[in-house]
């Protein structure tokens, strides 16, 4: 239950960060270029809810921290293809692009962080309790 709970904080910040991309700083940018430092802020953002969520609740083991990140990996990215394409209308192909990191599309690097961060943070978090 904690692990979903982290999940709807991250889906929170995540859409909190869309918002401002999309009625603030994105207006005045190249979209591309708005969907990078957006992906950048939202690795930060997300780097935050977990190493608080980490430090607060510790995982148990540096396996269940990975287990932890595929498995917030696997609802951010089922979220996005459900509620983006039957939700919000966007087409299929529209929603694949965002995967093409060789057209300069970030959003595999976020997804990367998020399965990656657990694991890191709780190596880093038990360093630092001893």
């Amino acid at each position: 239950m904690r692990l979903v709970l982290a999940w709807l904080a991250m889906l929170v910040v995540s859409v909190l960060n869309g918002v401002a991309r999309d009625v603030g700083y994105g207006r005045d940018l190249d979209p591309l270029f708005a969907q990078q430092l957006s992906t950048l802020y939202g690795m930060t953002l997300l780097g935050m809810v977990i190493a608080a969520f980490n430090w607060r609740w510790p995982f148990a083991s540096t396996a269940a921290a990975w287990l932890a990140g595929f498995l917030w990996v696997a609802m951010t990215v089922a979220f996005e293809f459900l509620f983006f394409h039957y939700v919000a209308g966007h087409p299929w192909a529209e929603l694949l692009a965002n995967y093409n990191l060789a057209a300069g599309r970030l959003w595999v690097l976020l997804l990367a962080w998020v399965a990656i961060a657990p694991a890191l943070f709780h190596c880093l978090f038990t360093r630092l309790r001893r």
